[in-house]
């Protein structure tokens, strides 16, 4: 998994700015930028706590959107974040998959299907090529491959090569989904814990009462 070098930023901006300069964004998810998510650098740039030439996978395209945006120069893509590259998806291979699931946890836009102990598969059509799923795989059986051409017109292709509007839409939605399910989870872990704090706090009061019952002295 790459290391957020960078945490969210503590002031929170404008949330309408943040969505505008969100959609400037190919939501790849790929944490490249150093930051752990698309929104998550979107939060940034809107605090002047990074540059808008941080994302690779948007390159060129992206980096005009947000400099005409914000109204900042034109710069070159940052090359200590990577490089931009063709679109490619993730394919497991059937053999050497353990159902592990690492790789389903890995995945910020929930494009890999799969029980534990069961053969996993990538929903290729909502695959954005991020990566993340190939060092956490501990069998090395997923690998990068060329997507199938996308499906769109010019009216429906967006502006990063090779991948259409829904398809960018569909992982921004994947990936708040999954954030809302992962902090649903965390929030019930946490009731749990203060449940179970709270029942054994009343047994400890109740093992105090019947110890202090029993020194008394009898009539």
């Amino acid at each position: 998994m790459t290391e957020h070098r960078h945490a969210v930023p503590s002031i929170q901006p404008d949330s309408r700015l943040v969505d505008r300069i969100d959609q400037c964004l190919p939501q790849t998810q790929c944490t490249l930028c150093s930051y752990p998510g698309c929104r998550e650098y979107a939060e940034a740039i809107a605090n002047d706590a990074a540059g808008i030439n941080q994302c690779p996978p948007g390159g060129k395209v992206t980096i005009r959107a947000l400099a005409a945006l914000l109204d900042k120069p034109v710069l070159p893509l940052n090359e200590m974040h990577g490089i931009t590259e063709p679109r490619a998806i993730a394919r497991i291979d059937e053999a050497g998959c353990i159902g592990c699931k690492l790789c389903i946890k890995a995945c910020p836009v929930d494009c890999i299907v799969g029980a534990a102990k069961l053969m996993h598969t990538v929903i290729a059509a909502e695959c954005t090529g991020c990566k993340l799923c190939l060092p956490a795989c501990p069998t090395d059986c997923i690998a990068l491959c060329e997507p199938e051409p996308p499906g769109g017109s010019g009216k429906t292709m967006s502006p990063w090569p090779g991948f259409t509007r829904n398809e960018v839409m569909q992982a921004r939605q994947n990936t708040e989904r999954k954030r809302l399910r992962i902090q649903q989870r965390k929030r019930e872990k946490t009731r749990q814990r203060r449940k179970l704090a709270r029942e054994q706090m009343q047994k400890e009061i109740l093992k105090a009462v019947e110890r202090k019952a029993k020194q008394r002295p009898g009539p």
